[in-house]
């Protein structure tokens, strides 16, 4: 007996599914698994067969076709293949968990696919399934992309390869929480990515700021920003926000005393830093820039943006102490730095030498 692979559409009506298998029994097809899913064209037919050894491709592509099957492709499977899908994607799922820069991998093995690449931020790219082709959204930045040769991805496969770009991508995320940053006098903070229960403590920090402060972060007024604007800093649609936390001497209270964003604009990220007034010159905000420059790196992004009032002195000496090259812009008072950051071309890697970008 041989392990086969079998996928192939029926109208999705009663009866239409016994029609085919009723067609792979008469010829001692035996079925080992089976994946229904749904399609806009009909039901695609996803089977693990073992049939008999003298059975070859073309007959079983005739079995399928008299039982009313369309679009079938067949392959020879190995014995893998017979762990069902539910337990093939927690394994999956488990290796990202140890190493989320396996994602390529891990995309490959669950789809088969022939090639996987990662591309760096764009807001050209259409994300989905075109026939053989597939996009989809890495939610650090960039995008895959996927292609094999056959058969045509279902809505189902990119459902689950999404769900597992983005698990690796909260673990990535999750590896930078709650980082001891050691300032040069000595200091202690913690350094976490932000989330939506910051808010409160967000607030304290900008009441806590000095006008001057919100001013040169915000280049407009001195208030503080209404709730709704912080919520979306805090979590960014693309992007990353940290922010540092201090503990008192008893160790009951933290509280939120910088916070640093990188707000992702097509293949640029805008930068900018608020630090509260009692931590500033201690080296805190070149500290949380360089940890966003690195994130920055990894998610592919082509350039920092920097808008800076001229005067503001303090922010340009921390991105002097960035000490990458950068290019200047004057309007006025304002200033716009441009940091370019170094972003390999496009690679399209194959089967299992992939390390993505992200």
């Amino acid at each position: 007996m041989t392990l086969w692979r079998i996928r192939a559409t029926v109208d999705d009506r009663p009866g239409y599914l016994s029609v085919l298998t009723a067609s792979l029994a008469l010829r001692g097809v035996n079925i080992l698994s089976l994946q229904v899913q749904p399609t806009e064209q009909g039901a695609v037919d996803d089977f693990l067969v073992d049939a008999p050894d003298a059975l070859d491709e073309a007959e079983l592509l005739a079995a399928v076709e008299r039982g009313r099957g369309r679009d079938c492709w067949v392959a020879r499977s190995e014995a893998r293949g017979l762990a069902d899908q539910p337990t093939r994607v927690l394994g999956l799922a488990n290796r990202l968990v140890r190493d989320p820069d396996a994602t390529g991998e891990a995309l490959r093995a669950l789809l088969g696919a022939d090639s996987v690449s990662w591309r760096p931020a764009s807001t050209g790219v259409e994300r989905g399934i075109i026939g053989t082709s597939m996009v989809l959204a890495d939610p650090a930045g960039g995008s895959y992309a996927l292609r094999r040769a056959a058969p045509a991805f279902t809505p189902a496969e990119y459902a689950r390869a999404q769900a597992l770009v983005e698990l690796a991508a909260t673990v990535a995320r999750r590896a930078t929480e709650q980082v001891t940053l050691v300032l040069p006098d000595g200091g202690e903070l913690a350094v976490r990515p932000a989330g939506g229960d910051d808010l409160a403590g967000v607030l304290e920090l900008h009441e806590a700021c000095s006008p001057r402060s919100r001013h040169r972060r915000y280049l407009g007024g001195a208030g503080v920003p209404r709730s709704a604007r912080l919520r979306r800093l805090l979590e960014p649609t693309r992007g990353l926000t940290l922010i540092a936390t201090s503990t008192a001497s008893d160790g009951t209270a933290e509280s939120v005393v910088a916070m640093a964003n990188l707000l992702g604009e097509g293949d640029e990220a805008e930068v900018a830093l608020l630090v509260r007034d009692d931590w500033q010159r201690r080296g805190l905000g070149s500290a949380l820039l360089r940890r966003l420059a690195q994130h920055a790196d990894r998610a592919g992004y082509a350039a920092l943006v920097l808008h800076v009032q001229a005067e503001n002195t303090p922010m340009l000496r921390t991105l002097r102490r960035l000490a990458r090259p950068s290019s200047t812009e004057r309007d006025g008072a304002l200033l716009t730095l441009t940091v370019p950051l170094a972003v390999p071309a496009p690679v399209l890697r194959e089967g299992p030498a992939l390390t993505p970008g992200g």
